[in-house]
């Protein structure tokens, strides 16, 4: 599987905010989100292919005993099946991130599905191939699998909104969920700075105590900046 990076730092979102934790980022991702703040794992792909085997010995020398899978979109690995089933063996407490759009029978303790809304479609002029705009446009709404997921693991689900509109299209796509508990349902700020990020809070914190939802800091902003490794 390529990897983009691994790396030791403290979850900044979620349920598990403050928990150190290593990082495997798999390289490559079926989406191309507008806000995308890790370009080198979706639309400018780095890193190296490496064995299941390496990426354990990594993750081991790192020594936490919380690992994060994420991406781009690490759903998109087959080798994320025996890779998450090895950390496992070794008692490591695994939260996947992914966007709900594919589906694989990982071992996992924590389901972190970020479905994207409509605020995730890249502009025309943003894109050099506008065939990527159709596909993440026709790709980036898959319902039956994040029903699947939310009956099979425990989970989150976390949207990125920088509008009241895009609050309002939460509603409307939880709404067409079959099953779904609000408080694991959690609402981030769009942005990769703190001074928009803590614009947006302002609103969005009482937006969601007003129809409980859960509010999500993005605090590996806060705390580090957009910056890669942490």
């Amino acid at each position: 599987m390529r990897v983009a990076e691994i790396f030791k730092s403290i979850q900044g979102e979620g349920r598990l905010t403050g928990t150190e934790s290593v990082f495997v980022r798999t390289s490559g991702c079926n989406l191309r989100c507008a806000y995308c703040d890790t370009p080198y794992a979706s639309s400018a792909p780095e890193g190296d292919d490496l064995a299941v085997e390496e990426v354990v010995a990594r993750v081991e020398r790192l020594g936490a005993s919380h690992v994060v899978l994420t991406g781009g979109e690490p759903m998109l690995f087959a080798e994320l099946i025996p890779l998450a089933a090895e950390l496992h063996r070794l008692k490591k407490h695994i939260t996947i991130e992914t966007a709900g759009t594919l589906y694989l029978p990982v071992e996992c303790d924590l389901m972190s599905i970020s479905p994207k809304l409509s605020n995730s479609t890249p502009p025309v002029e943003a894109e050099a191939n506008p065939r990527w705009r159709r596909r993440h446009e026709r790709n980036r709404h898959a319902p039956e699998v994040i029903d699947r997921l939310l009956t099979e693991y425990e989970y989150q689900l976390k949207f990125v909104v920088g509008t009241i509109a895009d609050c309002e299209e939460v509603q409307s796509y939880i709404a067409q969920l079959s099953q779904v508990d609000l408080g694991r349902v959690m609402l981030m700020p769009e942005g990769i700075d703190a001074a928009r990020l803590s614009a947006t809070t302002r609103w969005l914190e009482p937006y969601c105590e007003e129809h409980g939802l859960q509010f999500c800091p993005r605090r590996q902003i806060e705390w580090f900046g957009p910056v890669r490794g942490k």
